[in-house]
């Protein structure tokens, strides 16, 4: 089980990459027509992308963690976090993406959400075993 959600987290992330070069090169693609449909698609776009990546990599690191007094900082999410952060940074670069501080906000409400999701699949699973 453990090989099977490192490998799905590693082929998301390619996913996300994916993405990411399309749009840093203009490309076209059927997610961004779609994303552009839905209204605020773009920021449940980066709720979800991170979010879900967050949430596979937490299980692949197998829930490591620091603790920040009573809160668990996941390996997998300061991990998740650190990419989506320099990821919009370089948007400054390329001319066909613009920097945006709600898509920042978008990706770390996602990664919160799906690391509170992480602790508590964690502790039911605990409690299974």
């Amino acid at each position: 089980m453990q090989k099977a959600v490192s490998l799905f987290a590693l082929g998301f992330l390619a996913f996300i990459l994916w993405i990411i070069y399309l749009a840093d090169t203009g490309g076209a693609s059927i997610f961004f027509d779609f994303v552009q449909s839905i209204p605020y698609g773009d920021k449940l776009g980066h709720f979800c992308l991170f979010g879900v990546l967050t949430l596979a990599a937490n299980f692949a690191f197998k829930t490591k963690h620091l603790k920040l007094g009573p809160i668990p900082l996941y390996v997998g999410a300061i991990c998740v976090l650190t990419f989506a952060i320099g990821e919009e940074l370089t948007q400054a670069f390329f001319p066909s993406r613009t920097l945006d501080i709600t898509d920042v906000m978008a990706d770390v409400v996602g990664i919160a959400f799906f690391s509170w999701v992480t602790l508590l699949l964690s502790a039911k699973k605990t409690t299974e075993s």
